[in-house]
């Protein structure tokens, strides 16, 4: 009998990721014996504390990933493009726990697993960005879905969470069932799961006319499941229904986490597997994506409701950060716009969402947006905010949004494909509407009566503040942040 070969393995590879799920594995078991009812704030602050952490392990790192190291025979890698994002999605999730300490209390569904499961969604967010393998994606969706379904039920028993999470459950599932048949037709194809084993066995020969038809399908069928995580147009249809019902938190860490993890996953599949096929499905992205920027800014306009409002919102900057991943397969600056914008639309819309938390916890309706009227007069500093957060999601100077999309649409016009960069230059110009439509109402109307002002809980406030400052930090002062970003690439697929 032969001896069998075990891939080598090296943990330290992996610090981040296994300190996030480790802490949110012991986490479960303190909230359940170590704190009492009604102070679970303490479990969200243990949360917090083990991203931090975690962030810290990455430190070491930066400089052994340089080259990109790989581990478990190659289906995981450490590279600074996974570092960068492991960072990035430390954030969000830190930025998300921090918006929900008040919010979970004052909502009546303050439960202490809350945390222990935001937690496991970032690290399913960090093992997309390091997977290397096609079976680790999956994995990683799969961890990051479940969580996030029962994080969108979170509020039981209010009925539209309860729907929000069923219909994403559904729609989930056939959007799993659709990468998994994606995977097994390229394996058919190709005989490998790893992306740079796929690369290489089309480099090596050209495909018969039957595998040529499995890996074409194959690759068709992960993108269908990938582009529903995004929600790119035409698989959009969820996201105002799951982010208007689910916990206003939630609806903020899937309007960013998700969307960066799958789309960073979506990056190393095109630039590392299946860069042969270039010619196929880079025309079928762009239009994508000019679909996306086009429909999320459309459909952005005519919503009365602001969570309604942000989610089609998010479907256009979904599509801009589309237009990064596409460059990408080009030239290197398209990695670096994909992850600069990011990073600044990760703040912004953070803090676009924590001002909705602050003004539910007023007890107002913060979803009309007639309830914005006079917020300016009420609250002036939640209005000049949501005014700051809402220049950078238009893309106005000097703010981390404008500097986002300058990058995006130069690298696309450099790229050659500068017809892409007009549609979103465009879709920019259309959702500018309904962004300045919010901020007159906020100052230029007269309050409805019979509001009430109550003080901003202290984990909103400092979320809010810190996305402000970042947010007028970037687009003041570019510079440290696009050079740290330049030296984040994907190592194999540069």
């Amino acid at each position: 009998m032969q001896p069998i070969d075990m891939p080598a393995v090296n943990l330290s590879l992996l610090a981040p990721m296994l300190i996030i799920f480790g802490w949110a594995a012991v986490l479960l078991l303190v909230d359940v014996f170590a704190i009492p009812e009604g102070n679970k704030k303490l479990t969200g602050y243990l949360a917090i504390i083990g991203m931090a952490v975690a962030g810290l392990a990455g430190l070491p790192l930066w400089g052994a990933s340089e080259q990109g190291l790989s581990t478990f025979g190659g289906m995981l890698m450490l590279d600074r493009y996974a570092l960068t994002l492991t960072w990035i999605f430390l954030m969000v999730g830190a930025l998300s726990v921090l918006m929900s300490l008040g919010y979970l209390q004052r909502q009546g569904i303050e439960q202490g697993e809350f945390y222990p499961l935001v937690l496991f969604a970032v690290g399913a967010m960090i093992l997309l960005a390091q997977g290397a393998n096609l079976i680790v994606i999956f994995l990683g969706i799969e961890l990051l879905s479940l969580t996030l379904y029962i994080l969108t039920g979170f509020a039981y028993p209010r009925v539209t969470s309860e729907e929000a999470a069923m219909k994403y459950l559904v729609l989930g599932a056939f959007a799993a069932g659709f990468f998994v048949y994606g995977i097994a037709l390229i394996y058919g194809a190709t005989g490998t799961l790893s992306l740079a084993g796929i690369a290489a066995y089309l480099g090596r020969q050209t495909l018969v006319a039957v595998d040529q038809t499995l890996l074409l399908a194959g690759s068709g069928l992960v993108l269908v499941a990938l582009g529903f995580k995004v929600a790119l147009v035409p698989f959009h249809m969820w996201t105002p229904d799951v982010y208007e019902g689910s916990p206003t938190p939630v609806a903020a860490f899937m309007s960013v986490g998700t969307k960066g993890a799958a789309l960073a996953a979506l990056l190393r599949i095109l630039t590392q597997a299946l860069p042969s096929l270039q010619p196929i499905w880079l025309p079928l992205l762009a239009t994508l994506a000019a679909l996306t920027m086009l429909l999320g800014s459309l459909g952005a306009i005519a919503q009365r409701n602001m969570k309604r409002m942000l989610a089609y919102s998010s479907i256009s900057h979904a599509g801009y950060l589309l237009l990064g991943v596409i460059v990408a397969s080009t030239q290197t600056r398209g990695t670096e716009a994909f992850l600069f914008y990011l990073l600044s639309y990760a703040l912004t819309n953070l803090g676009a969402f924590a001002v909705l938390v602050a003004l539910e916890q007023h007890g107002e309706l913060a979803w009309s947006l007639d309830s914005y009227a006079g917020l300016g007069r009420r609250k002036p500093l939640l209005a000049v905010a949501m005014a700051v957060f809402m220049f950078s999601l238009a893309g106005v100077p000097p703010t981390a949004g404008f500097m986002g999309k300058l990058y995006v649409f130069s690298a696309a016009w450099s790229g050659g494909l500068g017809w892409l960069a007009l549609i979103g230059v465009i879709s920019s110009a259309a959702s500018a509407f309904f962004y300045l439509r919010l901020i007159s109402r906020m100052f230029m109307q007269e309050s409805p009566e019979g509001v009430p002002t109550t003080e901003v809980s202290r984990g909103v406030g400092v979320d809010i503040w810190v996305a402000v400052a970042a947010t007028l930090l970037i687009g003041l002062v570019p510079a440290p942040f696009i050079t740290l970003i330049e030296r984040s690439l994907v190592a194999a697929g540069s």
